[in-house]
């Protein structure tokens, strides 16, 4: 009897030996792993649109542990006065390249990035894409007309690509984007473009009728377009421009000179005068 309570013993004492060990190496290990260090940065309080001017009431701020994103902003007073360059939403982290330089403002300008330039322009209803040239989008600009110095009056009007892979900053006074993705017919488009692209968009504004053609925001690849004419609508683009015809097919035969006859009349001092063609020419 004392043999097996002994034994009893002893391997209730090994049981808790190792049980005990394991217990120590899990609590050791989370005891000494690296604590990440916690920092509080700058969020949105709410869901705050493309254009709006931060105050107090759009900020809070929430703790991020590890690395902190790049731009991240720590400090409030940082934030507040800038305008935004893209939607924000609730418990978003606020980064700088997410807001415009401080002081200068709100609205479609805080939104133009440097070296660059927001061209209007004019639209019609179909010219708009049917109201879905949003903002965020991208389009091309097509110009159509007559070239300049153009003496083949058979070839008409031709279209061509002006501009690729445009974007759209806004449509109309709206610079934010429907949220419930509904057409909005504009008569203004203002896109985002170079100075050289502004200049070239001016132009053809005044001399030409534009288009915009919708295109992927992916697609990024320019294509290589030649234009097309009107006579290659009807399958004549490749009719020769004024060739000259034979001379047996140009020469006119000449019409006779006309004879006419001029009589005068006097009745007393008055003076009539009366013309006749010759009996040959009326023949």
């Amino acid at each position: 009897m004392n043999r097996r309570l002994t034994a009893i013993l002893l391997t209730a004492f090994v049981v808790a030996i190792a049980c005990s060990y394991l217990v120590f190496r899990i609590v050791g290990n989370r005891l000494g792993a690296p604590r990440h260090q916690v920092t509080r940065v700058v969020a949105a309080a709410r869901d705050i649109k493309l254009g709006s001017v931060l105050s107090s009431a759009d900020l809070t701020t929430i703790e991020i542990a590890g690395t902190l994103p790049q731009g991240a902003i720590l400090k409030t007073a940082d934030a507040i006065g800038r305008g935004v360059l893209s939607d924000l939403y609730l418990g978003e982290p606020i980064l700088n390249s997410r807001l415009a330089a401080p002081g200068s403002g709100g609205g479609l300008a805080a939104t133009i990035p440097d070296g660059m330039r927001a061209c209007a322009v004019k639209v019609d209803d179909v010219v708009g894409v049917a109201g879905f040239a949003t903002p965020g989008m991208r389009v091309d600009v097509l110009i159509s007309g007559n070239p300049p110095g153009t003496t083949n009056t058979a070839q008409g009007s031709q279209v061509r690509t002006l501009l690729q892979n445009i974007q759209v900053l806004s449509a109309g006074t709206d610079i934010q984007r429907d949220a419930e993705g509904k057409p909005q017919q504009v008569q203004v488009v203002n896109l985002l473009v170079t100075p050289q692209q502004a200049e070239a968009l001016s132009l053809a504004s005044n001399q030409t009728k534009i288009q915009l053609v919708l295109r992927n925001p992916l697609d990024t690849k320019l294509a290589e377009t030649p234009g097309t004419g009107l006579a290659r609508l009807y399958g004549q683009d490749n009719v020769p421009i004024g060739p000259p015809r034979p001379a047996h097919m140009v020469r006119r035969r000449s019409a006779p000179a006309t004879r006419v006859y001029l009589i005068e009349v006097f009745n007393g001092s008055k003076k009539t005068e009366t013309k006749f063609a010759s009996h040959e020419e009326k023949q």
